[in-house]
C-alpha cells in the first residue's frame, strides 16, 4: 500500500508566513523577499493536516485547547471599552509594502501604532492582513471578510485586533454611520419638545452604543458625537479601498507593491467608538501557537461590493473553521477519537468473514492480514486517524459558509 506524503515533507522546507509574520514568532524575511507560506486552506495542506506538514512545529493544531478562530457569542466574552486601550494609529505617507503571501495579503506597517491592553501590556502594530470569509464567527454569522492587526509587545507577547469587513449595501451605510443615525434620531425626537421617557431611553441606549458619556439632555453634544462616528466610518472605508484596490498588483504570491498613503488614524476613531471581545487564543495559521491576546472589535468595516470582488479574485478563500469552546478539547483530537471504535468494529467484521470463508481463501486471507498487521499498523492507524478527521471536521464547520474538503490522496487505487 503506497501513500503520498513526499510533497508534505517538501512543503515542511518552504517559509512559513503565519499570521504572525514579521514578530518573534515568524521574523520578516530579508529585505525584498516576499515568502509563500508552505500551509493552504484546501486539500492536503488544508487545516485539518497542518500538523502532518510539520508535526513537531505545528502539533498545537491538533492538540491545542485555545485555538482560534472561534463563534464570538453575545455575551461569552468579556468586553473592553474601545476607549481603554488607548489605541494610536499613525498615518503612513509615503505608503506601504503590500505583500502577496500565498496564504494571504498584507500590509507591512512597522510602528503604525501602539495600543495598552489593560493588565496585559502595551504593544506595537506590525502588520494586517485579511482573510476571506471571516474567520470568526459574528454570534453564529460568518461576515464577507475579517482585518488582522497584529501586535507585538515588549515581553515577546502577541495581540491580534480583529474588525469584521461587510459590504456597503450589506452594512448600510457602514456600521458606525448606524450608530451615527440612531444617535440622531433619538436626538431629534427630543428637539420637537414633549420628549417621553421612551425617547429619553432610546437617546440613552444609542448613546451608550457609541461610548458616549454626555447627559441624555446635551442634545447638540451627542449630534456631535454622532457626527464624529459618522465621519471615522467614511474614514475607515476609504482606507480599505485605498489597500484593496491595489490588490491586483500583487495577484501572484510572492509579489510586492507599494500603496498610496495611508490614513490609519481615521481608523482609531471607528474602532474606540466601540467596545472589544477579549479572549486568549491561537495563532489562526500553523503553528497555531497559543497565548495570544484577542479583541475582536464590535465595530464593521465596510467595503464596496466590487473591491470585494477584486479581492476575492486574489486571496480565494483563506479562512480556518471554528475551533471548539476555548479550554475543551482540540476538534481533531475528538473527530480522531471517535473514528477509532468504526475502525475497530471494522477490523473485527473483516476477521469475521475471514474465518468463515472455505478453507483456500481463509487460508489466503490469513496470510494477507498477517503480513499486514506486522509491516504496515502504524501506517494503518495514521490513515484511520486522517480519514475520522476528515469527517469529523465536516460536521464541526457546518454553521460556515464553505467548507474544505480535505481528499485521501491514494496511488493505484489503494
Amino acid at each position: 500500500m503506497h501513500y503520498v506524503f513526499l510533497a508534505l515533507a517538501a512543503l515542511a522546507s518552504r517559509s512559513l508566513a503565519s499570521c504572525a509574520y514579521g514578530t518573534h514568532l515568524s521574523p520578516r524575511a530579508e529585505e525584498g523577499e516576499v515568502p509563500i507560506g508552505n500551509f493552504g486552506y484546501n486539500g492536503a495542506t488544508g487545516p485539518t493536516n497542518w500538523l502532518a506538514i510539520d508535526p513537531a512545529a505545528n502539533a498545537l493544531c491538533a492538540t491545542g485547547t485555545r485555538q482560534s478562530p472561534v463563534d464570538m457569542v453575545a455575551g461569552g466574552f468579556p468586553k473592553v471599552a474601545g476607549t481603554a486601550i488607548n489605541l494610536q494609529l499613525n498615518d503612513l505617507p509615503d505608503g506601504a509594502e503590500f505583500e502577496n503571501l500565498g496564504t494571504t495579503v498584507e500590509v507591512v506597517a512597522e510602528n503604525g501604532g501602539t495600543m495598552t491592553i489593560p493588565r496585559v501590556g502595551d504593544f506595537t502594530l506590525q502588520q494586517f492582513h485579511f482573510h476571506l470569509p471571516s474567520e470568526h464567527l459574528d454570534n453564529g454569522t460568518s461576515q464577507a471578510m475579517e482585518m488582522h492587526m497584529v501586535w507585538e509587545g515588549a515581553n515577546a507577547s502577541v495581540a491580534v485586533l480583529s474588525a469584521y469587513i461587510g459590504l456597503v449595501d450589506q452594512n448600510g451605510a457602514g456600521a458606525g454611520q448606524s450608530v451615527a443615525a440612531g444617535i440622531a434620531g433619538a436626538a431629534a425626537k427630543l428637539r420637537r419638545g414633549r420628549p417621553t421617557k421612551q425617547d429619553r431611553r432610546d437617546l440613552v441606549r444609542q448613546r451608550q452604543a457609541a461610548s458616549v458619556t454626555a447627559d441624555a439632555t446635551a442634545v447638540g453634544e451627542v449630534e456631535a458625537v454622532a457626527a464624529a462616528t459618522a465621519a471615522a466610518s467614511t474614514a475607515a472605508t476609504a482606507l480599505l479601498e485605498t489597500v484593496l484596490n491595489e490588490v491586483d498588483k500583487i495577484s501572484t504570491p510572492g509579489t510586492a507593491t507599494k500603496t498610496p498613503a495611508l490614513v490609519l488614524s481615521e481608523l482609531t476613531a471607528l474602532l474606540t467608538a466601540g467596545e472589544f471581545q477579549s479572549y486568549t487564543g491561537s495563532l489562526t495559521t500553523p503553528p497555531c501557537t497559543e497565548g495570544v491576546n484577542w479583541l475582536v472589535s464590535t465595530q464593521k468595516l465596510s467595503i464596496e461590493p466590487s473591491t470585494f470582488v477584486k479581492a476575492r479574485n486574489v486571496i480565494g478563500f483563506n479562512a480556518r473553521f471554528p475551533q471548539n469552546t476555548l479550554g475543551q478539547t482540540n476538534l481533531l483530537q475528538l473527530s480522531a477519537g471517535t473514528a477509532a471504535p468504526a475502525n475497530n468494529a471494522a477490523a473485527t467484521e473483516a476477521e469475521a468473514a475471514a474465518s468463515s470463508a472455505p478453507a483456500g481463501e481463509s487460508d489466503t486471507t490469513t496470510t494477507t492480514t498477517t503480513t499486514s498487521s506486522t509491516s504496515d499498523d502504524s501506517l494503518q492507524d495514521a490513515i484511520a486517524k486522517l480519514v475520522g478527521l476528515v469527517q469529523g471536521v465536516a460536521g464541526s464547520a457546518a454553521g460556515r459558509t464553505s467548507v474544505n474538503r480535505v481528499p485521501l490522496v491514494l496511488v493505484d487505487g489503494k
